[in-house]
């Protein structure tokens, strides 16, 4: 679905007052899904939410996105991903749930292919000799760091301190030397803009840079 309801977006677009729904018809076996009018798209599941509750009382939203997780609605989060997070109450209290087919970095119209999961296998560790200020991901070929925050310049410099912090972490690198490198090897890209809280993630790709030494932690060389 886009358009068809107030927003700042819809306003911008010109589609406030043009509501259009596309259903998708979604082929597990072909990976593929397509739409009523013949468009079709490469399928790659994940969960757009994964995370914890603030640690204040009382209720909380579950659209922004949090350091610890939640509306994330980052499409790199897909099957075979380590995703690591701060717990910010006692027992973690994680919950799962806005299954995607299939959404572009930024979540410009406000959803994605929204589906349901038959069903979703997580695997959780506490790890205590690897400190998170904000979701740290690993990919099967990359490192992502997450920020999000009031606006886009908020979010992206939440996750490169983030990604500075980790190439220092696993490369023994100066802080000078992780920016220096980080601006040749490092992609910056939206995560979402439509989630009152925006997002933006840092990837350091493994075929991006070559290093002297392994990093103990899933790097490459």
């Amino acid at each position: 679905m886009a358009g068809g309801w107030p927003s700042v977006f819809n306003q911008r677009y010109g589609v406030q007052e043009q509501p259009v729904v596309h259903a998708w018809t979604l082929d597990p076996e072909t990976m593929t899904g397509r739409n009523q009018h013949g468009h079709s798209v490469a399928l790659r599941p994940f969960m757009g939410v994964l995370g914890m509750p603030p640690a204040e009382p009382g209720r909380h939203s579950t659209i922004p996105p949090r350091p610890y997780g939640g509306n994330l609605d980052c499409r790199d989060l897909t099957a075979g991903s380590t995703l690591l997070l701060p717990i910010p109450v006692d027992d973690a209290l994680f919950s799962v749930g806005d299954g995607h087919a299939a959404q572009g970095d930024g979540e410009v119209g406000g959803t994605a292919i929204e589906c349901p999961m038959d069903e979703v296998t997580l695997t959780f560790d506490v790890r205590d000799d690897f400190p998170v200020t904000g979701p740290v991901a690993r990919t099967p070929d990359a490192w992502l760091t997450l920020g999000v925050g009031a606006s886009l310049d908020d979010a992206t410099f939440t996750a490169l301190e983030s990604m500075l912090t980790l190439m220092q972490r696993l490369h023994g690198l100066s802080r000078a030397d992780a920016v220096a490198l980080a601006s040749i090897a490092v992609d910056v890209r939206v995560t979402q803009i439509v989630n009152q809280t925006v997002g933006a993630h840092a990837v350091l790709r493994d075929d991006a840079l070559r290093f002297p030494h392994a990093d103990s932690v899933g790097g490459r060389r």
